[in-house]
């Protein structure tokens, strides 16, 4: 475990316990609804996890911080004007940073918040970025589920409980896309807007390669 110079276990995780890492826990459960506090803290662990499964290379205090914070701006408070993963990103970089973090470092958790929710991209990253992507994508899709022993993700469930996330994680892409449709129009959330959202309807990249002020 890079990164971070004490350890605790946690839900039978063995992670960072270091003061930037209690800072990111007391600044995402400021911010966060109980349900996706819990969501993050079990992102934290299932991404911890997969690291020590597979054996990868990582600053795990930058992963802690990473996945605790990758969802500060997702709420019904969310008032845009950008995707609220970019929001996210600058608000944890600049946490970050006060906390006395490099710029690397730093950037690295700006790329874990503001990539979390496009695995296509994400798990094709840095290690800390990838396994951010792969903990937050095990808890919402279930990517990479049956990598993690049932008996641990058990425990971890046990002990930070999902409090009806798919309901309420729902509501939220819902009001994002109610609200602030032109955030959503080139991500994940345009398919909550097009199947739950009345009225919704999001422009198409063909109008805009056809459109384009260009003769050919």
């Amino acid at each position: 475990m890079n990164g971070s110079t004490t350890s605790r276990t946690l839900a039978g995780v063995a992670v960072p316990d270091t003061l930037l890492v209690q800072k990111a826990l007391e600044y995402a459960r400021r911010e966060c609804e109980a349900y996706l506090f819990n969501h993050v803290v079990r992102s934290w662990l299932f991404a911890a996890r997969l690291g020590q499964l597979r054996n990868i290379d990582h600053d795990a205090e930058v992963v802690a911080v990473g996945t605790l914070l990758h969802d500060i701006t997702l709420n019904e408070r969310f008032d845009g004007p950008r995707r609220f993963e970019v929001e996210g990103a600058d608000l944890a970089r600049t946490f970050s940073r006060q906390a006395g973090m490099d710029e690397r470092r730093a950037q690295l958790i700006w790329d874990s918040v503001a990539l979390n929710s496009t695995p296509s991209i994400g798990l094709y990253k840095e290690a800390e970025v990838a396994l951010c992507t792969a903990g937050v994508c095990l808890d919402v899709v279930g990517l990479n589920y049956e990598t993690i022993p049932a008996s641990e993700i058990a425990r971890i469930v046990s002990e930070f409980p999902r409090v009806e996330m798919k309901r309420r994680m729902t509501r939220c892409f819902c009001h994002i896309a109610q609200k602030h449709p032109e955030t959503t129009y080139d991500n994940f959330a345009r398919d909550f807007g097009e199947r739950f959202v009345p009225g919704y309807r999001a422009p198409s990249s063909v109008d805009f390669v056809s459109n384009t002020p260009f003769d050919e």
